[in-house]
């Protein structure tokens, strides 16, 4: 659905042929095959994908293939009897005329019509339903059982775990998965807390448990007896739980369940929100969906609309009497789903499940500053991306390693925000592995149920796969200087520039987010009303011409490179991260070792006399061991990312006094930056040299026969070594 007076979105500039109707494409095995052509009679234009495309399970052998795309007709259906002589100005018979006959068709299917973008959605899962209504709507091929041939994009429903990709795109990063476990993820935050305390203060105070129960339990009684009337509520969420499971409430730490078998799943305790923003006496949280479209260079879109999940019991503060009434509580859809009180709802501004945009239009009629909330919710997601980053990129040169054939790397990520009594969102969780199913299960009998559609749900979730798939079209020309326009909003609605922390009332809010709800399914049919005369004709035609045109705007805003001036300031552990994978020596690991760690302390020039080699070992010793010791992957010795971080900070702290943390960490890594960037320059000028003698070797003393390879190889390499000694003192002095 799109408002009236809604920018219409530039047309790509590949189009499919004039004759193909607009609406959803039949999937290409289901096409009947037509008569065999033969070659002198084939009518020029686009080839029809054959039928008999190879996918995973055929009996029948694969065709060798050298490009994508149908083999020429003559080959794959040879009429009986003689064949017609092809014209002579058709390129002569023979094979020739035969391949340049086929070029010319291949050169014709370019430039009239793109090949189509092939999914692989064969590990699709719980999004296959989703994932099918959006290609039929791009009109792209899927592949449901696989094929073996490479495809544009797999589609996985969990996480990336094929080391048989290599090429494409794999909606999934490595290690996102274990990044979002509440530990990983509080620890993330935590280091970005310590750095800048006031920008990350939207993420509760938590205590990772076991390791942390003695502190959490010391500081709960320093806040009690400094202020004796705080009766505070803790709500503890095992590591490795999702869907609700295992989420329980305490006022006391002494509450804490299983406290022995912590070991075997550990857990996150956090302060509970006890005064949420209530709707109809109810808790809700909002679950936005976030684009990670790259990581190097880093950019992020944030889908324009979301999901409000309500409770199924009035609200009230928690209390010794209601902590376990997780109807009242918890706003997990998988435990409101089996309360009685649950109410699906075909319509968005009602039920237990709607829309975030009818929530938003409730808020602006009694007044609430929307601007602000959508400012806030926007900087609350880049800030969280920011710190998630660093170890992504570990993770994802330990599986993807630089040089080395791979996927590219895109994943739409579920950001749990809960909004307070004063409209602060605050961060829940980020879910890894949204859900993205389009149906929800209705009991038709005891134990016997069906699943039915979901109106709400399809109407985000499915534009929020299709857009993302149109954001990450392989087959579109890659512009490097712009970025898809912002058609989702009237001109006067943009965005404008926000500062770093995003102050108030800054950040517009796009007409889309208010009136959606208002708008019915076929909105169209207004726009078409209020076009000049003769526009509607201009319109079918360029539908029939591009797929696209027939699709409503992107659904999925720009946040990041786009607000990168105001918050590249924050991105200080993306460069501690580039420091720690430098020096991690063998590719695929995601550790440091101690020969690693004394080289990057000697090439950073951090030793001096008061800090030696034989401190740094000492350093390198204790924060490794504390780190191991905490039960973090034991696969590999060594001192991983986090352990890194904590060793930076100690290094800056011993260095650069009396400064702010952020200021010291920063000033550390433009001294190791500075350093490290004059050894490459050396390397560079060592390198030149040798280049540059080489070549005065081969051109000197041209008559003269050049000795044998075996008899010169010991000349050169001494006389290169003299050349790098000579090079190096040039450059000192």
């Amino acid at each position: 659905m799109e408002p009236a007076g809604v920018e219409p979105e530039p047309e790509p500039e590949s189009r499919p042929p004039a004759e193909e109707p607009p609406g959803p494409a039949v999937p290409p095995a289901e096409e009947p095959p037509g008569p065999a052509v033969p070659p002198a009679q084939e009518p020029p234009g686009p080839a029809v994908p054959p039928a008999e495309e190879p996918e995973r399970g055929e009996a029948a052998p694969e065709p060798p293939q050298v490009a994508e795309g149908p083999p020429p007709v003559a080959q794959a259906r040879r009429p009986s009897g003689p064949r017609p002589k092809a014209p002579a100005k058709r390129g002569g018979a023979g094979k020739g005329g035969r391949a340049k006959r086929g070029s010319g068709r291949r050169a014709g299917e370019e430039g009239g019509r793109r090949a189509r973008v092939t999914v692989d959605s064969s590990k699709a899962k719980t999004s296959l339903e989703a994932l099918k209504i959006s290609l039929r709507q791009l009109r792209w091929r899927e592949f449901p059982f696989g094929r073996r041939l490479p495809c544009d994009i797999y589609w996985h429903g969990v996480s990336f775990h094929d080391n048989d990709i290599f090429s494409g795109q794999v909606n999934k990063f490595p290690g996102m998965t274990e990044m979002v476990r509440k530990i990983t993820l509080s620890r993330a935050v935590r280091t970005m807390q310590d750095l800048f305390p006031e920008e990350y203060d939207f993420y509760p105070h938590s205590w990772i448990l076991p390791e942390e129960f003695p502190l959490f339990v010391a500081e709960v009684r320093i806040m009690k007896e400094s202020d004796p009337p705080w009766k505070p509520t803790f709500i503890v969420k095992p590591d490795g739980g999702c869907q609700g499971d295992g989420i329980y409430l305490i006022k006391d730490p002494s509450d804490i369940r299983l406290a022995g078998n912590l070991q075997c799943r550990p857990a996150v305790v956090q302060e509970y929100i006890s005064k949420p923003l209530l709707i109809d006496k109810l808790k809700f949280d909002i679950r936005l969906y976030v684009l990670l479209k790259s990581l190097e260079p880093l950019e992020i879109y944030i889908a324009k609309d979301g999901l409000s999940r309500f409770c199924t019991e009035p609200y009230q503060e928690p209390t010794l009497k209601n902590l376990h009434q997780v109807f009242m509580h918890l706003t997990n859809y998988s435990l409101n789903i089996h309360s009685g009180n649950f109410i699906h709802s075909d319509n968005v501004n009602t039920g237990s499940k709607r829309t975030f945009s009818s929530v938003l239009c409730r808020l602006s009629s009694k007044g609430v500053d929307i601007k602000k909330l959508w400012s806030d919710i926007i900087s609350l997601v880049i800030k969280t991306v920011i710190a998630l980053t660093p170890e992504l990129k570990v993770y994802y040169q330990s599986d993807i390693p630089a040089g080395k054939p791979g996927p590219s790397c895109f994943q739409i990520l579920g950001f749990d925000i809960l909004l307070m009594k004063n409209l602060k969102p605050v961060l829940l969780e980020v879910n890894a592995n949204p859900s993205m199913r389009i149906e929800h299960e209705q009991e038709l009998s005891p134990g016997v149920f069906e699943n039915v559609p979901s109106p709400v749900d399809e109407e985000i979730k499915v534009s929020v796969i299709r857009d993302t798939l149109r954001l990450m079209d392989p087959h579109k020309k890659k512009n490097k200087d712009t970025h898809l326009p912002d058609t989702c909003m009237d001109s006067k609605q943009r965005f404008p520039p926000i500062s770093g922390r995003l102050p108030r009332s800054n950040l517009q809010l796009p007409k889309f987010a208010i009136v959606r709800s208002q708008l019915s399914e076929h909105s169209s049919d207004t726009k078409e009303d209020l076009m000049e005369p003769g526009s509607a004709e201009k319109l079918e035609h360029e539908i029939s011409k591009n797929p696209e045109a027939s699709l409503p705007s992107l659904c999925l805003k720009q946040v990041f490179p786009k607000y990168a001036k105001q918050f590249n300031y924050l991105r200080l552990g993306d460069r501690m991260a580039a420091l720690f994978i430098r020096f991690l020596g063998v590719r695929g690991i995601m550790k440091l070792g101690p020969t690693g760690f004394r080289t990057f302390i000697r090439n950073c020039k951090l030793y001096n006399s008061n800090f030696s080699m034989a401190s740094a070992d000492i350093l390198y010793i204790d924060i490794t061991r504390r780190w191991n010791s905490v039960g973090l992957d034991q696969r590999e010795s060594g001192m991983c990312l986090q352990a890194f971080v904590e060793a930076f900070f100690c290094l800056a702290q011993r260095r650069y006094k009396s400064l702010p943390l952020h200021e010291q960490v920063a000033l550390l890594i433009d001294f190791c930056e500075y350093h490290l960037s004059i050894l490459d320059e050396k390397r560079l000028l060592c390198s030149r040299g040798i280049m540059a003698h080489r070549a005065a070797l081969a051109t000197c003393q041209p008559d003269r026969p050049r000795p044998p390879p075996a008899i010169h190889a010991p000349l050169l390499n001494r006389t290169t070594a003299a050349n790098k000694f000579t090079d190096y003192r040039n450059h000192r002095s």
